[in-house]
């Protein structure tokens, strides 16, 4: 894929009579204008998103074996973007979020590489009123070009948030299972999507279930990583 990815979103009809305000500086037009956004991409981030240090590379945990592609950390103008898509459905900040995503992603990953998202809890899709990460997925999916695939399904509904690490990662080795309709390719790239990485629990519970239907080649890519 290219790493010239546009960051910019078209302009509805609803938007000229009922314009956004950019989360980050106030300016209407967009919920995240492009100052804003140049503003995150230009943002290092250098932290593990295992241990939670800072890092300039592999960390010394060693915990993190498989790539993690992500747009920062959660916090400043990205944690403003990333709690009004995710707390205040907002949902056109999809495609600035995915945009941003894409950004960050390297440009030599297959043309077989295909996007898996996270199965989001019912009732989360209930209360939004749209599964935000299944619509990531298809705006990443239309700036890469990359299929997405609904291999991933939830087990049970239980509700993280607030949760310690141990607990998390208990419930997120059941939270997942293999869709019983999905062909697992050994050269595929499968690139698994999800919003926040806060412990890496369901990430990395979701890369265990497609490693053991036969994916050799997994990339992590959530969004942010929760500066713990």
């Amino acid at each position: 894929m290219s790493k010239n990815v546009k960051i910019t979103t078209r302009i509805s009809i609803i938007d000229l009579f009922a314009p956004h305000s950019c989360r980050g500086c106030g300016r209407l037009g967009s919920p995240l204008c492009n100052r804003c956004k140049k503003y995150i991409l230009s943002t290092t981030h250098s932290i593990c998103p295992y241990c939670h240090q800072p890092s300039t590379g592999l960390c010394t945990c060693h915990k993190i074996t498989l790539p993690v592609y992500t747009i920062g950390e959660r916090s400043g103008l990205l944690d403003l973007a990333l709690h009004a898509y995710k707390y205040d459905s907002t949902r056109a900040l999809a495609p600035v979020l995915a945009a941003l995503l894409a950004a960050r992603l390297p440009s030599n990953l297959p043309a077989t590489t295909v996007i898996v998202p996270l199965p989001t809890a019912t009732h989360h899709i209930r209360s939004r009123g749209f599964d935000h990460t299944r619509l990531l997925a298809k705006h990443l999916s239309r700036i890469t070009g990359f299929p997405v695939a609904k291999l991933l399904l939830r087990s049970h509904n239980t509700v993280q948030v607030g949760t310690d690490k141990t607990t998390r990662i208990a419930q997120a080795r059941s939270a997942y299972a293999l869709n019983p309709h999905s062909t697992i390719s050994s050269s595929v790239t499968y690139l698994l999507l999800d919003d926040i990485w806060t412990t890496g629990a369901s990430m990395l519970a979701a890369a265990d279930i497609l490693k053991s239907a036969g994916a050799h080649n997994l990339v992590l890519t959530p969004l942010a990583i929760s500066v713990l």
